[in-house]
């Protein structure tokens, strides 16, 4: 079946970058547009980067000028590069298609910034 798996995450003081992959199996990858979710502690998942299978992307407000999404159709994968961390970007970290109806979740990648 359809497996997403996200790596990279990890905890970095503000100001910091880290880089998230996610490898998707078992879907015609170029088909989906994908996006990288999250979802901090007690608040719902947000969107916050998309990108199409011809590498148009889109970026939430918030995360605007810091977060850049890539994909790599030959590989099934989609990137998060994310500089300028703050506080605020603490958050569990997943890739999925958007919408996310047809895709299961994956287990995520914890992002953790703090000093």
């Amino acid at each position: 079946q359809v497996q997403i798996v996200e790596s990279g995450g990890g905890l970095v003081q503000p100001g910091g970058s880290l880089r998230l992959s996610c490898t998707v199996s078992r879907i015609t990858f170029r088909a989906y547009v994908m996006g990288w979710y999250r979802q901090a502690p007690g608040k719902q998942r947000e969107l916050v980067a998309r990108i199409t299978s011809g590498g148009s992307t889109n970026v939430a407000d918030s995360v605007k000028g810091r977060f850049t999404i890539s994909r790599d159709n030959a590989k099934n994968a989609v990137y998060l590069q994310m500089n300028s961390l703050k506080a605020e970007d603490t958050a569990v970290y997943y890739c999925n298609a958007v919408p996310a109806t047809t895709l299961p979740w994956g287990q995520g990648t914890q992002v953790t910034v703090s000093s």
